[in-house]
């Protein structure tokens, strides 16, 4: 059987991937400051700490098997690398929490934490155990989650042509210091590949939206803001911007499965994992209108806005790993739709 460990597991992405690996037959082991807010975990177990910790993340990389859990006082030579670990735990949010610039030292300071504490513990942890680990068990190879926030601004000012191609990183100029952050934990992974042979994978993510993602509270993402405000809604609704500035959107079951293809290949990356789907945030609007079966008026207000334009380039993952997203955004953002009206309704009881 193989053993997976999910940094972020009690976030959105996180707790629909645990929930995949163990349809496929892992033992997993979640993590995160908290449990799922609209589910609970499938993971074999769910460890409530924080990264940040170094002494947190000695102990969570290494599997106890048969002999006890993470809760247990287990003798190290009992202990295991994991076959998998994914790294997923950061702060989220959608524009309003990541471009008002209000929250930058923390985003920051809290990821390039956990980046470090990981890769440096998952390090020594190898150092420890070589010669003791039977030959046939792997290395722990480790998937890092990056954003395509970190391509530059200033190929993302056309919002009819943007360039989010992989090799168009450089020179580097994301618009927010989330977008910086994630660039820099992209070349530590890659360092600690170079360096000390750890096997990593780099996804760069579009915009990722389905059920069981967060739907209010300032954090949410487009497609479940313009939901949960069409479904609450009478005669208008309030737009960020023109809402011509554009956008692709990826449902959250393509999402899971370009990681695991990505997983299970010999590519190192980073890739795009995201939809070539581009819509204005108006045609966004338009479309959750179209779902819920209601006319409403736009009203363009200030707001956080983030580049004019992004758009996954999916040559690349199609090149390495002969696959790419093709699932319709308004599939998706229906199925999107009908969760947060139940959401919605709940909490109005």
């Amino acid at each position: 059987m193989k053993t997976a460990l999910v940094c972020g597991a009690g976030g959105f992405i996180g707790n629909h991937l645990v929930s995949r690996l163990k349809k496929e037959g892992y033992w997993v082991r979640g993590v995160d400051l908290k449990e799922p807010e609209y589910s609970k975990s499938e993971a074999d177990e769910f460890v409530c700490h924080d990264l940040r910790d170094y002494k947190i993340c000695e102990r969570v990389i290494r599997f106890d098997g048969q002999q006890g859990n993470f809760y247990a006082n287990v003798p190290d030579q009992y202990r295991l690398p994991f076959d998998e670990i994914y790294q997923l735990a950061a702060d989220m949010g959608g524009a309003g929490f990541i471009f008002t610039g209000e929250n930058d030292a923390d985003i920051m300071h809290n990821s390039a934490t956990i980046n470090l504490n990981i890769l440096d513990a998952v390090h020594k942890f190898n150092k420890e155990i070589n010669g003791e680990v039977p030959d046939s068990h792997p290395p722990t190879k480790i998937f890092y989650s990056s954003s395509a926030c970190m391509y530059p601004e200033h190929n993302q000012l056309d919002p009819d042509n943007p360039n989010c191609a992989e090799d168009s990183a450089y020179p580097a100029n994301p618009d927010s210091e989330y977008g910086w952050e994630k660039l820099f934990s992209e070349r530590l992974y890659l360092a600690y590949n170079r360096n000390h042979n750890i096997p990593v994978r780099i996804a760069r993510f579009h915009n990722i939206f389905g059920p069981l993602g967060t739907w209010d509270g300032g954090r949410e993402k487009a497609p479940a803001a313009m939901c949960r405000k069409v479904i609450q809604a009478k005669d208008e609704i309030e737009i960020w911007g023109p809402g011509t500035q554009t956008r692709s959107f990826l449902y959250i079951d393509e999402c899971i499965e370009g990681v695991r293809r990505l997983m299970e290949s010999d590519w190192t990356g980073p890739v795009n994992i995201g939809s070539e789907e581009m819509v204005t945030i108006n045609q966004l609007v338009d479309y959750a209108c179209e779902i819920g079966n209601k006319k409403l008026s736009k009203m363009h207000i200030p707001g956080p806005l983030g580049v004019a334009g992004r758009n996954s380039d999916n040559n690349l993952i199609q090149e390495k790993i002969g696959w790419a997203p093709n699932y319709p955004l308004k599939d998706g953002l229906a199925k999107t739709y009908a969760w947060i009206e139940e959401q919605v309704a709940l909490s109005q009881q």
